[in-house]
């Protein structure tokens, strides 16, 4: 069994850029794609930026014991790990990193234990959130609200995660998550 890295925050948190950083200054990392069945947004690809299949196709490959974990983030949406995604990516050599919701994450780090560092983005502050929400502008003002209503209850997961790195200044954040991601690598 190999080494994997778990992400998570509230949507908007900046946890994907801080990640890809991660990905190019790390070689030996590689993204794990999860599944969801929700339909693309924006220039979303399948097999590129998540697995995307209908509820019935995930519902049956739950059912036939395909994931690792998985979990109903948003009514009817739902997300997960498929196990050939981690034999795939161990099979390289590589570091599996997940970006997962925190339920997810909590779960993935139960798994793998001691072979797992869990690290939670911390947003600055929700009006923050709010604002970088909304300058995407791929969500509705609904979903806005969702995922900020969310993003609350999540917040208050951060002190079971291994590690949090507030991102209130993108370099700072860059910086102490570069640190802490060598220090699990070479231990």
């Amino acid at each position: 069994m190999g080494k994997v890295l778990i992400f998570s925050a509230p949507s908007g948190s900046g946890k994907t850029t801080i990640v890809r950083h991660l990905l190019e200054r790390f070689p030996e990392l590689e993204f794990s794609i999860s599944a969801t069945s929700r339909a693309p947004r924006g220039e979303e690809r399948d097999g590129v930026d998540y697995y995307f299949m209908d509820a019935a196709e995930f519902r049956t490959r739950v059912e036939a014991g395909e994931f690792i974990e998985w979990e109903e983030v948003y009514a009817g949406t739902c997300y997960g790990t498929l196990r050939a995604e981690i034999d795939r990516i161990w099979d390289r050599g590589h570091v599996v990193v997940f970006d997962v919701d925190v339920v997810g994450a909590l779960n993935i780090k139960k798994l793998f234990g001691d072979q797992a560092l869990s690290i939670f983005i911390m947003p600055p502050s929700v009006a923050e959130l709010r604002r970088r929400l909304e300058g995407r502008g791929t969500d509705s003002a609904e979903a806005i609200e969702r995922r900020l209503a969310k993003a609350e209850q999540e917040i208050g997961y951060a002190p079971k995660f291994d590690r949090v790195v507030v991102n209130d200044d993108l370099q700072a954040a860059y910086a102490e998550a570069v640190q802490v991601v060598g220090d699990f690598l070479t231990r």
